[in-house]
């Protein structure tokens, strides 16, 4: 009877949470199997999986997969190596080490826009602050945003100034709060720090990085705010992602069911990252 009570509290918010999640994901799964031109003024007719069969040959679906992947790697990886390094460095008592930190995490404060928009023109290729530097160590000037093969890299320098004192904050929330037992034990037994760190630091707080990362990970796949204001997917394609291929399919050439149908590719994978994260982490757990 107190169970039947308890579940019958919380089935309201249930049933809305099922409706908000589920609702939008079925919807645009059955719009991905039409076609449907918004230009042209009819309504969507049934096209089956011709919509997947059609992306399979499309170059440019596989280029934005292409910068996702990359994208992705770069900037999770490099989040998740220097916001544990950090967390590692301010896991001390160390004079300032309050404001040296609150310093750290005002980039999590600013919004994704304003920081395009900022590095952005710090990488501007006659004004920037970084070409500028650059000059006076002798180094020629880049064009960050306008070479492909520097755009991707840019994009993710930006992505982790910004992210990485989230994943410092998380690892950083559960060092401060392991027991010191095993520290002084593996002390007295003449560990050295960075053994201590390999052995007993880092194994305790893996699930924390795990769970950063699967975090990053969401936000990493799907960025858009941050390629759409800085590069608007070029130069050419060159840094258009999966989720700004999403966008131009639909707003640009108002082609709604192929975007359906991309934006189901994406939601898969980012459940199979996500998936294969949580499953590490259990595995670690138990």
């Amino acid at each position: 009877m107190k169970n039947r009570v308890r579940y019958t509290f919380i089935l309201p918010a249930l049933l809305l949470m099922t409706i908000i999640v589920a609702f939008p994901i079925i919807y645009n799964l059955y719009m991905s199997l039409h076609i449907w031109f918004v230009a042209s003024g009819s309504g969507p007719h049934w096209n089956g999986l011709k919509n997947y069969i059609a992306l399979l040959s499309d170059k440019r679906f596989w280029n934005s997969i292409r910068v996702t992947i990359v994208f992705t790697v770069g900037a999770l990886g490099s989040e998740v190596l220097i916001g544990v390094l950090l967390a590692l460095f301010f896991n001390r008592q160390f004079k300032g080490k309050d404001i040296i930190k609150t310093i750290f995490l005002f980039p999590i404060a600013a919004t994704p826009v304003a920081v395009s928009l900022i590095w952005g023109m710090m990488y501007n290729y006659d004004l920037g602050i970084i070409n500028v530097l650059l000059k006076a160590i002798g180094l020629p000037p880049l064009l960050w945003l306008a070479d492909p093969r520097w755009v991707i890299p840019a994009l993710v320098i930006t992505d982790a100034w910004q992210w990485t004192p989230l994943i410092l904050l998380i690892v950083l929330s559960n060092l401060e709060s392991l027991p010191t037992d095993p520290f002084e034990s593996a002390k007295v037994d003449g560990a050295n720090s960075l053994q201590v760190i390999l052995y007993i630091t880092l194994p305790m707080v893996k699930p924390a990085i795990i769970v950063a990362a699967m975090i990053r990970s969401i936000d990493a796949i799907k960025t858009f705010d941050l390629i759409y204001v800085m590069t608007q997917g070029g130069p050419n394609i060159a840094s258009e992602n999966l989720n700004l291929y999403i966008f131009n399919m639909g707003f640009s050439y108002f082609r709604m069911g192929m975007a359906s149908a991309l934006a189901i590719v994406l939601f898969t994978i980012v459940m199979a990252v996500n998936v294969f994260l949580a499953v590490i982490r259990n595995r670690d757990v138990t």
